[in-house]
């Protein structure tokens, strides 16, 4: 046994609050780590900060953090639910999900390499929709700072999967951050789930297959679950999951354009609402359009018409600009961003439905009747684009008329010169007078029709209109119209049906066909227009069409995991009962801590698990033909060919482990003495997982395996150059490594002091007993004597 591990000590320092949780980035020197604040900190080797994202709510814990493999991104879960992807390099929270359940871990897998046969489907259709459709244009209306999770991208890079462990043992498979890749409940494969707990669900090297570590009732147990339609799909599904990413953040892009269509509207109605508004309440319902009528057509104006018209030309010029201005970016909007992103949503869709039509590798992923139910839904929503914009422009046309009509008549009825150009036209004058009649339409008495009739939502009895209580449905209730007839627009923007119809052109074709023949309004080959409902409904009824297309992957992929082997890694005590029911105290009173490594070089995928507080053990299952297990069961206490040791190394105990790289673990130790008052010592042991490859035993793998009765245990002072100790400062508990890095990072002291070492060096360099201030007074004497010597120098 080595008595001494080759790492140095870069520096350490005490942290302003407790750490709760840090990984390092395997490409780049940055760790990032969680405090108690629920604040996640991302900072370099040398201690620079680069970012700190915020915690999400009050008394949130952050649960797990994962980095993408060599990417800047990185996965966050918090105990409220949330998982946060966030990136260091834009310091940026990319995208979000919120569970309702705690989050016990959530990790990126390795990249997926999909490897090319002659039976297999080919990805190559990346990106290939920018060459058709145009880039959308940035929404500059709305701040970062406002946005919701939901609302931003997707991360690009390496395809991999994202997986999300709850603490009520459902585990959530997520594709590219997008595709809701299948789901498992693991409480429906054990025997006892009143007694359950889940401690690591892992992907294999292949992505066909999960590793669940869970207790069952008093049994540590690892099951295997197969899973056929990901081993025959990964290909069809990176296609699909690279289309879903597209259409989400399409999705993200219409709710932010119509974010800014509410705040652009709101413009509009506050523009109006400080003189004509406050004009227009002041007078009875269908005075308005009678004292303008009569103003346009005898040229006589009331005193409150005088009164109304008393702002100067300048006045009425500087809200008729602010009018027309807030408008003209309505029009963008519609025109330009909602439109361009109802033709992309289109387009992604319409590949989808391609893609169901290849059955032999998408049948399991899609379903083309479905796909086609989602583009006749998202053709639905671009016509109700296209008939918000006629209104928009009607709306703009009037307004600018009615606005240089009010000028017109300031200048008239106060005898000043009215330029030529200010003059009407008889067509003019005709839009001017139904204006005016449309300003205050009729409001219809109860029970003449359905137009402004506000329609309640269906109980749970199916009834719309029915409440609770089994009462019959109150009466309609009218709903209110404002002066001036502004929500033409804004009743596009409102959850409700619509209270105002467009009018249908008589010259149109279209209508006409569709009104004489009603086999052609019914067919599924047209876009159907429903005239009643508002653009917010029409956007609800297309993203509930396009999430069904994504349903059939989930059910696929979740019906088809299989449990193919149970192995029994070791017994259990029993949990008190005061402490059964809280997840907390249970991982707490189990001593049971893993890490996981794919070893692509000999198909091998690797776990090791602590079973005990002395004892630990290590599962390497071949992903060959020849479906091997073996195991290497190693604990800390001296075995019985242990020669002489030092007084600590006796009663040791384990405090955390990870794998460094595929030939060795790095684990985390510490004295445990009877005696109170005693300061326990803390070790760190580097365990060659080569040197200890003959002490492993071989299983091949069954439906259950019980490794206790099969399996010997070995010192890991027994095992020649297996492990090497060093001592460490403090009180240490949590660990965190990079074979990639070569790096090291210990958290000591009640978790509020990090210290970080460089592995791997020479052991001449092997200065871990050095104190920083020791680092400190070594720099000053090299500046000092380095100064000495220029100085003599000098005078030579």
């Amino acid at each position: 046994m080595a008595q001494s591990s080759s790492m140095k000590l870069l520096g350490a320092r005490n942290m302003s609050c407790i750490v709760e949780r840090m990984e390092w980035n395997n490409k780049m020197d940055l760790i990032a780590y969680g405090t108690e604040k629920g604040e996640v900190i991302i900072q370099r080797l040398n201690w620079q900060k680069i970012v700190t994202f915020p915690t999400p709510g009050e008394d949130v814990r952050v649960r797990s953090l994962s980095w993408q493999m060599d990417e800047t991104l990185l996965a966050v879960g918090y105990s409220n639910g949330k998982v946060a992807l966030l990136d260091a390099e834009s310091e940026t929270i990319i995208s979000g999900l919120i569970y309702d359940d705690d989050i016990k871990k959530v990790y990126f897998s390795k990249a997926i390499n999909c490897k090319e046969s002659l039976d297999s489907y080919t990805c190559n259709a990346k990106d290939k929709h920018r060459r058709y459709l145009p880039k959308l244009p940035p929404l500059t209306n709305i701040d970062p700072c406002l946005k919701t999770l939901d609302q931003k991208s997707f991360p690009k890079g390496s395809p991999c999967f994202l997986v999300v462990i709850m603490r009520s043992g459902k585990v959530h498979l997520l594709l590219l951050g997008a595709l809701q890749a299948g789901s498992i409940d693991l409480t429906q494969h054990v025997l006892n789930p009143d007694q359950f707990d889940v401690y690591d669900v892992r992907l294999n090297g292949d992505f066909n297959a999960i590793y669940a570590l869970l207790r069952d009732g008093q049994q540590l147990k690892l099951l295997h679950f197969h899973n056929q339609v990901l081993q025959d799909s990964i290909s069809p599904m990176l296609e699909l999951a690279s289309h879903c990413a597209h259409i989400l953040e399409t999705k993200n892009y219409i709710n932010d354009t119509q974010q800014c269509l509410t705040e652009a509207w709101e413009t509009v109605q506050l523009e109006m609402d400080n003189k004509l508004t406050k004009y227009a309440n002041s007078q009875a319902y269908g005075m308005i359009s009678a004292h303008f009528l009569e103003l346009l057509v005898f040229g006589y104006a009331t005193l409150e018409v005088e009164e109304f018209l008393t702002l100067t030309e300048k006045g009425f010029k500087k809200i008729a600009n602010s009018v027309d201005l807030s408008l003209n970016n309505l029009q963008g909007l519609v025109f330009k961003q909602l439109n361009g992103a109802a033709i992309n949503m289109f387009y992604f869709l319409n590949t989808i439905a391609g893609f169901g039509r290849m059955t032999h590798f998408f049948e399991a992923l899609i379903s083309p009747d479905v796909a086609s139910e989602a583009m006749r839904a998202c053709g639905s929503y671009l016509l109700k684009v296209h008939e918000l914009q006629r209104t928009i422009d009607t709306l703009v046309y009037d307004m600018k008329l009615f606005h240089s009509w009010i000028i017109f008549t300031i200048l008239r009825l106060s005898h000043q010169e009215i330029p030529d150009d200010m003059v009407f036209t008889g067509k003019e004058n005709v839009a001017l007078a139904e204006f005016f009649c449309a300003m205050e339409p009729d409001i219809p008495e109860p029970g003449e029709g359905d137009d402004g009739i506000e329609e309640k939502p269906a109980t749970a009895s199916g009834i719309a209109g029915e409440d609770s209580s089994g009462d019959a449905s109150p009466s309609p209730t009218l709903t209110p119209r404002s002066k001036f007839n502004l929500e033409r627009v804004g009743q596009y923007l409102e959850n409700s049906y619509l209270t105002q119809l467009q009018t249908v052109n008589p010259d149109e074709l279209w209508p006409r066909l569709l009104a004489e023949n009603e086999c052609l309004a019914q067919c599924n080959l047209f876009v159907p227009h429903d005239k009643k409902l508002s653009l917010i409904q029409q956007r609800d009824k297309m993203f509930n069409a396009i999430d069904a297309v994504f349903h059939k992957p989930t059910e696929s992929i979740s019906a088809s995991f299989k449990l193919s082997t149970a192995v029994i890694c070791s017994d259990l005590q029993q949990y008190p009962n005061e402490s059964a029911a809280d997840p907390e105290q249970q991982s707490n009173y189990d001593f049971v801590n893993c890490s996981y490594h794919v070893h692509e070089a000999t198909k091998c995928d690797m776990l090791a698990l602590t079973i005990s507080l002395q004892e630990a053990m290590v599962l390497e299952f071949s992903r060959g033909d020849d479906y091997l297990l073996r195991c290497t069961r190693v604990h800390l206490h001296p075995g019985p060919i242990t020669p002489q040791l030092q007084e600590d190394y006796y009663n040791l105990r384990f405090v955390d482990l990870q794998f460094y790289n595929e030939s060795s673990i790095s684990m985390l130790a510490q004295t445990s003495t009877p005696v109170t008052g005693v300061r326990p010592h803390s070790y760190f042991v580097q365990f060659s997982l080569s040197a200890s490859r003959n002490h492993c035993t071989q299983h091949q793998l069954a439906p259950l395996m019980k490794l206790p009765e099969a399996t010997v245990t070995h010192s890991v002072h027994d095992i020649p150059d297996a492990a090497t100790f060093k001592g460490l400062d403090g009180v240490c508990e949590m660990l965190a490594v990079s074979g990639s890095r070569k790096v090291a990072t210990v958290l000591s002291d009640r978790r509020r002091k990090m210290t970080i070492y460089e592995m791997e060096i020479e052991e001449e360099e092997d200065d871990t007993e050095m104190s920083q201030a020791s680092f400190l007074e070594i720099s000053k004497e090299s500046v000092l004597a380095t100064c000495s010597n220029e100085t003599d120098k000098a005078d030579t």
